[in-house]
This record gives structure tokens, sequence and C-alpha cells, in this order.
């Protein structure tokens, strides 16, 4: 169905929606009276569309019976993801969204680059090439540069 052309701008799409989320549930927090009430919230509503998805996604509901024979560490996404809303809800109006999000960018890449070289979590081994540490310096270095010209990095409003 899709090819790498299609996966690249549905992961660009992704990404996208980042600083939006963030900005739209910092505004959130405002007025539900913090980060922890705007995320119970948007994870309510991401249960919603998630279920609501299934059929694009041909993925069936999980059955209740396998969500108790899973692995307790695989639980860990669900801490993950709900730490990671509550942050950027948190860090967007106090640091800037801009800001948040460098730091997020430069952090995934580098945990991604350290996943792939050990395999870690399953994932397939990927070494760090010079060539491919290279690339993942550059594109560290670009994000951060793009900040350095439009804001001040560090400095907390």
């Amino acid at each position: 169905m899709f090819n790498a052309i299609g996966y690249a701008a549905w992961a660009f799409l992704a990404g996208a929606s980042i600083p939006v989320m963030a900005i739209l549930n910092a505004r959130a927090a405002r007025i539900l009276g913090g980060a922890v009430s705007a995320t119970i919230l948007l994870l309510i509503v991401g249960l919603v569309t998630a279920v609501a998805l299934t059929p694009i996604f041909r993925s069936p509901v999980p059955k209740i019976g396998l969500l108790a024979s899973m692995p307790v560490p695989l639980y860990m996404g669900g801490v993950i993801v709900a730490l990671y809303i509550m942050s950027v809800t948190a860090l967007a109006p106090r640091f800037g969204v801009a800001n948040t999000v460098l730091f997020v960018v430069c952090a995934q890449i580098a945990a991604a680059a350290v996943i792939d070289a050990w395999g870690l979590f399953g994932a397939a081994v990927r070494p760090v090439t010079l060539m491919r540490a290279g690339g993942i310096s550059i594109a560290i270095l670009g994000v951060v540069l793009s900040q350095l010209g439009s804001s001040s990095v560090g400095s907390v409003r």
C-alpha cells in the first residue's frame, strides 16, 4: 500500500503534529488546572480515536485476556507516553514550543541511534558507522542551529 515516500510523508506529518499537540495541550492545561489534567483528557481522547481508527489500520481491538498475559515491561510505553505528554505540556509554555521540540528531537535522534546500535528492546541491529554518526551529528546540529538563530536556547520564559 505504502512505499518509502508514503511512509516518509506519514512520519513527517506525525512529527509535525507534535508541536501542535504541545501548544494545544498547554492551553488545555491552563483551562483544566495543570499538565496532569490536560494529559488525562488527551489520553482519553487518544483512546477513543485509536479505537475509532482500528478499521483503517485493519487491527482488532485488543482482547482483555491478552492484556493480562503481556509482559509487564511492555506496559512502559504507556508510562512513557503519559510522562512525555505531561512534560511537553508543562515545558511548552515555560521554555517555548520550539526549544522544547529542539531538545525532544535531539534526544530522539541520539536514543534511536543507541537503540539501533545495540538492538535494544528487540530492534534490528543497525551499527553506527562513521557515515551514520556523521549524518546523526549533522541532523542534531541542524536542529540546534535552526533554533539558535530564532530564539535563545536555554532561556526560560
